[in-house]
């Protein structure tokens, strides 16, 4: 015995041996391990969870998106492709916003009229209810009761206040309150002028009374 540890301490080329010294803390580690064989798993759900990895698999669609509701007009994306030019389409299916300015009613001011979803013909807006703005797009106060739904936007990491037809469900723009505007009802319906169609015979979308 004695000779063969002065060749391990003299021989260079040979790795030292060096025992390992079994302590009560390596036997309670040696032994649980065997007895839980799914500690290291819940060691790992016992771990605090990583926020941004959350994200990725988080969805932003919001319930009450406007894909969730149903409408009058249900017309498919072939049957809206059919009635409806590219831009209109973008916009009004598609949920897309035209260039600041570049409206064909941005600086419409007429004294009487209706403004009709571009869509589905839809009455939404009257001409009472315009306002000059200044923001690049058409600017309503209030709409024709119960002609615009409001849904909340998620999109592009802000919360906004989508509205849509109520009859179709095509994308008009957004509606902002608070801003200062002096309206009857301090918001300011934000629209593209594409969502819309103007007729400025205002009584045609009435009903007609009853003989």
């Amino acid at each position: 015995m004695r000779s063969q540890a002065c060749r391990i301490l003299i021989s260079p080329l040979r790795p030292q041996i060096i025992p390992l010294r079994v302590t009560p803390t390596t036997r309670l580690l040696s032994s649980s391990s065997r007895k839980s064989p799914t500690a290291g798993l819940k060691a790992l759900r016992a771990a605090p969870t990583i926020p941004f990895i959350g994200a990725f698999f988080s969805s932003n669609r919001n319930t009450e998106s406007s894909e969730a509701m149903s409408y009058p007009d249900q017309r498919s994306e072939d049957q809206w492709r059919a009635v409806l030019n590219p831009e209109q389409f973008r916009i009004l299916r598609e949920k897309g916003t035209e260039r600041a300015g570049t409206g064909e009613y941005d600086s419409h001011h007429p004294s009487k009229g209706v403004y009709n979803c571009a869509g589905c013909d839809a009455p939404l807006y009257t001409a009472d209810h315009k306002f000059k703005s200044g923001c690049g797009w058409p600017a309503y106060f209030d709409s024709i009761p119960g002609a615009v739904t409001r849904h909340v936007d998620s999109t592009f990491g802000m919360k906004r206040t989508e509205i849509v037809c109520s009859n179709c469900g095509g994308h008009l723009g957004h509606v902002f309150e608070g801003e200062g505007y002096k309206t009857p009802t301090d918001e300011r319906h934000c629209v593209n002028s594409v969502s819309l169609r103007f007729t400025e015979d205002a009584g045609s979308k009435e009903p007609k009374a009853k003989a």
